[in-house]
């Protein structure tokens, strides 16, 4: 693993989403690909036994149908 002269670890690139976490990556940053690009995930003890894809969603919620005035003066 590289580490920069400041002593922080340089993160981990992967397309393994579906990698389960060991506690030994504990402490230690990956960049996951979510299909365009990387997410940062560091990972701490309570994400011990999930995947890493968890932890970088691959769709954006934008929003649900706006409502229109029309359709509110209606009723």
């Amino acid at each position: 693993m590289a580490q920069k002269r400041t002593g922080e670890k340089a993160a981990i690139k992967t397309w393994a989403r579906a990698c389960q976490i060991p506690p030994e990556f504990v402490g230690h940053t990956f960049s996951v690909h979510n299909g365009k690009n990387f997410i940062n995930v560091f990972i701490v003890e309570a994400m011990v036994g999930h995947r890493l894809g968890e932890f970088a969603p691959t769709r954006t919620f934008r929003s649900h149908g706006r409502v229109v005035a029309r359709e509110i003066s209606k009723t």
